[in-house]
Formats: C-alpha cells, sequence, structure tokens
C-alpha cells in the first residue's frame, strides 16, 4: 500500500491541487518528507470518498462513484 501511495504522491505533487503544499514542505522540510506529507494526503482523501460511499443508499453505491454534494 505504502509504494502505491508513493507513486500516486510522485504524481499529485505536481497537480495544481497539492503543487503549492508540496513546494512549502519541500523547501522547509525536504523532498521526501514532503511526498511522504502528500501520500497521506491523498489517502486521507480516499478515505473520506469510501466514506461517503459507504453512507450512500446501496443503489447509488452500486455505481462506484462517489456522491456529488451541490
Amino acid at each position: 500500500m505504502r509504494g502505491i501511495l508513493q507513486e500516486a504522491a510522485q504524481t499529485a505533487k505536481r497537480s495544481p491541487l497539492f503543487a503549492g503544499t508540496y513546494d512549502q514542505l519541500a523547501h522547509r522540510r525536504g523532498r521526501s518528507i514532503a511526498t511522504v506529507a502528500i501520500a497521506r494526503r491523498l489517502l486521507a482523501r480516499s478515505f473520506h470518498i469510501l466514506k461517503q460511499l459507504e453512507a450512500a443508499p446501496p443503489e447509488k453505491a452500486i455505481t462506484g462513484r462517489a456522491r456529488v454534494f451541490a
């Protein structure tokens, strides 16, 4: 699991959503620690998405997509 998160973080740290955070952390703490921090943030977001799917009614959760709240 750790390896998969590290690979995902390598890509995510270049996206606009995480790039600023990564740059700040890399400057203060170093690139390796910043990559691990991005991996943890990805894991937390994944957890919350799965939690929302679990809370969805069974007929809506069959598609495997997170519910979008407007």
